[in-house]
């Protein structure tokens, strides 16, 4: 006789609640068992799916990083549409939300996460790496498009870009920057890059 109710994704229900876990209580109050209380379900499911809690960050990270690559898809499919300040806004409003601020400072705090995600073969700094790639795979895209300036040092504007919008995101009480302060400084980051 069944003794429960079936989990409709048990990773994924996993992931989420890590997600609202790590968001409301930060890197310290992110412990497996917060994460299965959170998720309504026992303690042995997350060690059924995953080796070890390392094991299971790892692979939210990873699963972080696979929305980032989707994203920048959209981000270069963009190229030649819009403005490219509105463009470059909107992404990096939606890049720097509050899950990965937050999983950008689990991957500074814990060692063992940095070296796991290092093998898998992530940047150097997972999820800011990728996302500086994708400010650079757009920005390429758009000076293909004739809307960046052929000189433009794409490869200093791309983290100029990200680490900026980075300060701006962990410079809050909990909510993100106004579009406006984000526009502000991509306009003036990319003022001598357009043509």
């Amino acid at each position: 006789m069944p003794t429960g109710i079936a989990l409709r994704d048990p990773r994924q229900q996993l992931f989420e609640a890590a997600v609202r876990v790590l968001v409301r209580d930060g890197v310290t109050g992110l412990t497996s068992r917060a994460v299965t209380t959170e998720a309504g379900v026992a303690k042995g499911v997350l060690h059924r799916h995953f080796a070890d809690f390392d094991a299971f960050l790892t692979e939210l990270v990873l699963d972080r990083i696979a929305l980032i690559e989707a994203q920048a898809t959209a981000l270069r499919d963009a190229a030649g549409t819009g403005t490219v300040a509105d463009n470059l806004t909107r992404a990096l409003m939606t890049f720097f939300e509050p899950v990965t601020v937050a999983i950008v400072v689990l991957v500074i705090a814990r060692d063992e996460l940095r070296t796991r995600l290092r093998a898998a073969g992530t940047t150097r700094l997972p999820l800011v790496g990728e996302g500086t790639a994708m400010i650079a795979g757009y920005l390429t895209a758009e000076r293909d498009h004739g809307r960046i300036a052929p000189d433009a040092d794409i490869a200093a504007l791309a983290p100029t870009l990200i680490g900026t919008a980075q300060l701006l995101s962990t410079e809050q009480d909990g909510s993100p920057p106004q579009p406006s302060a984000v526009r502000n400084v991509v306009t003036t980051i990319l003022a001598s890059a357009l043509p």
